[in-house]
């Protein structure tokens, strides 16, 4: 019996630190708050016909976006989209910004491999 008492504890140290490791690279990925997900899924669901589907593609759509995009990389972009879109001198900054277009792009092509694998 005594033998075993080290091992119970070497075997539970490894488990809590598998427990942790697991739970670190999940939040690594998972860093999208999930009213911002709410938010892509229900534009999403606008967009494609409020089906089950659709939901599963839209929830889908936006995992491979988090998972290829960093969260505040998504916000930039998203603020661009919606910037661009002002009239005048202010929305032409976010038009014709080399930084603006690239973290669009970014957002586009996230969007495109997510068409691909969820659509």
């Amino acid at each position: 019996m005594t033998a075993a008492a080290p091992v119970r504890r070497i075997a539970a140290a490894l488990l809590a630190l598998t427990a942790t490791t697991i739970f670190a690279r999940a939040e690594d990925v998972n860093d999208y708050p999930t009213a911002a997900r709410v938010e892509y899924v229900f534009g999403c669901l606008k967009a494609n016909g409020e089906t089950r589907q659709a939901i599963e593609q839209c929830s889908c759509s936006i995992d491979v976006i988090a998972s290829l995009l960093p969260y505040q990389r998504y916000v930039t972009a998203e603020t661009v989209l919606s910037m661009s879109q002002v009239r005048g001198n202010l929305g032409s900054q976010f038009r014709t910004s080399e930084q603006a277009s690239g973290a669009l792009n970014d957002l586009r092509r996230a969007q495109a491999e997510a068409e691909v694998r969820c659509f």
